[in-house]
């Protein structure tokens, strides 16, 4: 577990550093609003794709070895950022290095560790550990955020040309995703799908039950990720870049705090959970915060922006933990990587397809994206509520 978690902690950290630059630097570097929205989609369609291999396939060709793959795919993605290349190479190379310009970690690996995590502990620790283990993850997205401030400080402190520092910092990326790749050669054989139902694998093994609750589960998940699409870290630091004019290093400190925050929520999640439910907490934690959010694209002023932005961030992810907790908790131990994967693959389709009109949102008003995915946010949590608020986990049933 404790392998798990580094690995993570330096995926989530390069993430949540890419979260903060990519869109400014591509404004930087000429791409249009429009632009930029499509390398997002790219990196996230890029995501998706990964995620539907793991989902079919991870189990047979072997967890470690795919979560070391996707690690060097990952690293290949910086090549055309260090490059400094056009859109028609940034494009694909972002769906082949599945960029992620979320600046919150929901990669192929991300959705592969759901399904691995849950297998090592018992029913009543599962939503705790994976509280801790999305803890780790905000943890190294906050760090990341910060450590985005470096192109602006270098140049201020040591005189280095900005794209010479942008380049630094990529190529720091790269490095950091080689390394959390390494780490996931050392875990054990306990993660592992036993080899006899590892070779039956596929979605014809899952019965028609798991089927039927993915299936719906799916669909409501492809609703808040259609709102969450619009609302990427690169696309909402380039909203209070062009918004309110704050700088890199400011966007930096913010989006640290922004992920301090996300990582606080996890434990209070997990604890209130504990008390009335994965169901109840996902929905009453949840939809307060897309209030905030769209108060917060209405406001005029930047430091109002500021502080219901942060006020949105203290609850949006107390649904991530239970959420996965849920997702495993109602189907059985070796359908997980499915369940996980359809998910997960489900959210990253409906961020690619929403993050890639995100920028044209922002060309008729700079604030529409995110008063629309508050607005879709809140419509998902009123539908979850009424379809599973009677479905509950092994342990809310004892």
């Amino acid at each position: 577990m404790a392998l798990i978690c580094a690995a993570a902690w330096l995926r989530s950290f390069a993430i949540g550093l890419l979260g903060v630059v990519l869109g400014v630097f591509l404004y930087r570097e000429g791409f249009s609003s429009t632009a930029i929205g499509v390398v997002i989609a790219a990196g996230l369609a890029g995501a998706a794709a990964a995620t539907a291999l793991v989902t079919l396939h991870a189990d047979r060709l072997g967890r470690r070895k795919t979560l070391f793959v996707l690690a060097l795919l990952t690293a290949a993605g910086a090549t055309p950022l260090i490059v400094h290349s056009r859109l028609a190479l940034m494009a694909p190379m972002a769906f082949l290095g599945m960029l992620n310009g979320m600046g919150t970690d929901r990669s192929a690996a991300f959705a592969l560790e759901q399904a691995v995590i849950p297998g090592l502990v018992s029913d009543r620790g599962r939503t705790w550990t994976l509280a801790w283990y999305s803890l780790v993850l905000d943890a190294g997205g906050a760090l990341g955020a910060l450590a985005a401030g470096f192109p602006v400080l270098a140049q201020r402190w040591w005189a280095m040309d900005i794209g010479a520092a942008y380049q630094t910092l990529f190529a720091g990326y790269a490095g950091i995703s080689v390394l959390s790749g390494l780490m996931y050669l050392f875990l054990t054989p306990q993660v592992e799908v036993d080899s006899a139902t590892a070779a039956i694998g596929g979605a014809h093994a899952i019965s028609a039950a798991t089927k039927t609750t993915v299936r719906r589960l799916a669909s409501l998940f492809a609703l808040d990720s259609l709102g969450g699409g619009l609302l990427t870290d690169a696309l909402v630091s380039y909203w209070f870049f062009r918004r309110f004019g704050i700088a890199e290093n400011k966007l930096a400190l913010l989006f640290f705090v922004v992920h301090v925050l996300n990582a606080l929520s996890h434990l209070g999640a997990a604890a209130l959970a504990k008390r009335i439910g994965l169901v109840k907490t996902m929905v009453f934690t949840h939809l307060p915060s897309s209030l905030f959010l769209m108060a917060a694209s209405l406001v005029p002023s930047a430091h109002w922006a500021v502080a219901l932005f942060l006020l949105r961030e203290a609850l949006v992810e107390m649904d991530v933990p239970t959420r996965q907790s849920y997702v495993a908790a109602v189907v059985h131990p070796s359908e997980r990587t499915f369940a996980s994967g359809v998910t997960n693959l489900t959210r990253n389709l409906c961020w690619a397809v929403s993050s890639s009109v995100s920028g044209a949102f922002m060309q008729i008003a700079v604030s529409a994206p995110l008063f629309l995915g508050g607005g879709l946010k809140i419509v998902y949590d009123l539908l979850l509520w009424r379809a599973f608020r009677h479905v509950r986990p092994p342990e809310e049933r004892s």
